[in-house]
């Protein structure tokens, strides 16, 4: 049945409201970030150094997953047989890299003592 503005009277509850029944916003995004962990797993299991970086990240924030700190350092461990430099971004939130640079925020502080 439809109103005077054209749409459907019948997918409307009394209060005007469509009954459309979706899924909570924090329920997608959850669903995104455990996919992502996953994939990650995936990849870093199979040898991906910056991989194996992401996930000793996300160990160490509980981004996506349980915090874990000693699963974390087991993930960075592994990385940095190959590459040593991977200690300097295993407190980093996940995602960043060594190529990342903290020198910015360091700039802007020294500009306020000025």
């Amino acid at each position: 049945m439809e109103n005077s503005s054209g749409l459907d009277k019948s997918s409307s509850n009394d209060n005007g409201n469509s009954n459309n029944t979706g899924v909570p916003l924090s329920d997608v995004v959850s669903d995104c970030i455990n996919r992502w962990f996953k994939a990650t797993l995936k990849e870093a299991k199979a040898g991906d150094i910056n991989m194996q970086v992401l996930v000793s990240q996300m160990y160490y924030s509980g981004y996506g997953i349980p915090k874990d700190e000693q699963k974390g350092r087991i993930w960075m461990t592994r990385a940095s047989r190959t590459r040593s430099w991977v200690w300097k971004v295993s407190n980093k939130q996940p995602g960043y890299n060594a190529s990342d640079s903290d020198s910015d925020s360091d700039s802007d502080e020294l500009k306020g003592d000025s």
